[in-house]
């Protein structure tokens, strides 16, 4: 088996809904990262991509008949490099990493293209066909986020709560107090900031020109749904499910938009193509937890990759743990025994702090992790996330 390498990582900021990319087709804006790779790299041969893999959690509106195929056409790269899109929900970005890395391991490919995207403030209402002749009762649906066109067996299971819910599952069951949320959540905040401010995370980002009607491009380079909101205020924020819980705005993710790129490459490609290997990818795992919970998907996801690679926590300098909701994320880091303030926990910050646009969060924590070794954070670090309907997933990365 092939070592594989990433050897280049980029992303586009981070849009708030309705925000700055919310103009931007998610088939446009996937090509920002992918054009940008191509401009960065003048030297690899491209037309030798082998294939080029993008997540995306959506693909009911512009990202629809493989985004991952309309974006490289957009990104002008040749009409022979193939492209596919991955679901696996929130953890797609990451899938699409793993998935190339796998393939290069296997001695099947040699250069891969991998990230991915997520415009959810364009996502569409859909709407579904009558179910009998002349019907005037149409069922329409928000695809932002959440469940729709529900399989009433699916729903008899209890397998489709909302994912607000399923935090609160967590946090009820396991004793997460709504004041260890917000310290939480105002913690990942703090971390963004002081990150944006020292410069760390532009290292990432690839600045997005956004035209203006009468007026000069917006130069969009700063992750925006960023709010440092002070620890006392997070805790008079209403519970979204009423009295008695404990999940805010606060304490969770943003809806969001953005797009991030990997280049993905075997030893070989790396000297054909003259690259300089980042990090070397030591292995994925995904694994099942109870659609009820699925908030606890990184624990066994990160319990089975540390297994297979002869691994512990303590290996590990950086843990980029994607932050859908602070009683999940603290759930997780609990049940993995790390303590709620371990500083390698997301040292730059969190989704929390700056946003989840779905299919896109998973190469953001891959190309976060990568920029994090490269300024210094250590040897290993380990991404993982928890995906709806019950699934985790996790990667580790090691510094070359």
């Amino acid at each position: 088996m092939r070592d594989v390498y990433i050897c280049d990582a980029v992303r586009t900021p981070v849009g708030g809904y309705g925000g700055s990319l919310s103009t931007i087709r998610p088939d446009d804006l996937a090509a920002i990262p992918l054009r940008t790779l191509k401009e960065k790299h003048p030297q690899i041969q491209w037309d030798e991509v082998d294939d080029v893999l993008m997540g995306c959690a959506n693909q009911a509106g512009e990202d629809n008949r493989n985004v991952a195929r309309m974006a490289l056409l957009l990104a002008g790269y040749s009409e022979t490099i193939p492209g596919a899109t991955i679901n696996r929900l929130c953890g797609s970005g990451m899938d699409a990493v793993g998935t190339a890395a796998r393939a290069i391991r296997a001695g099947e490919a040699d250069l891969i293209i991998a990230g991915g995207v997520e415009s959810m403030s364009r996502s569409p209402w859909v709407m579904a066909k009558p179910d009998k002749a002349f019907s005037r009762t149409p069922d329409m649906y928000d695809t932002t986020i959440g469940w729709r066109f529900v399989n009433p067996w699916m729903d008899k299971m209890g397998h489709t709560q909302s994912l607000i819910q399923t935090a609160e599952n967590i946090a009820q069951e396991k004793g997460i107090s709504r004041e260890d949320q917000d310290k939480f959540g105002f913690w990942s905040q703090t971390k963004a900031k002081t990150a944006q401010e020292n410069g760390s995370l532009a290292h990432e980002i690839v600045p997005v020109n956004i035209p203006r009607r009468k007026m000069d491009d917006l130069v969009f380079d700063n992750d925006e749904h960023l709010r440092l909101t002070p620890l006392e205020k997070l805790g008079t924020l209403r519970a979204i499910l009423g009295e008695g819980t404990t999940i805010t705005a606060g304490n969770a993710s943003g809806i969001n938009d953005g797009a991030a790129a990997l280049i993905i490459a075997s030893e070989d490609a790396v000297k054909r193509h003259g690259l300089t290997p980042l990090v070397r990818v030591l292995g994925m795992s995904v694994a099942g937890v109870a659609p009820r919970t699925m908030g606890m998907g990184p624990v066994p996801a990160t319990n089975k990759l540390m297994k297979h690679l002869g691994l512990s926590l303590d290996d590990m300098d950086v843990l980029e743990l994607n932050e859908a909701f602070a009683a999940q994320s603290l759930g997780c880091t609990r049940e993995l025994g790390l303590a709620d303030d371990d500083p390698r926990i997301n040292p730059w910050g969190g989704a929390i702090a700056l946003g989840h646009p779905l299919g896109m969060s998973g190469a953001r924590l891959m190309t976060t992790a990568t920029h994090q070794l490269m300024q210094g954070a250590g040897k290993r670090a380990l991404a993982t996330m928890c995906i709806g309907v019950g699934q985790g997933i996790a990667t580790v990365i090691e510094k070359v």
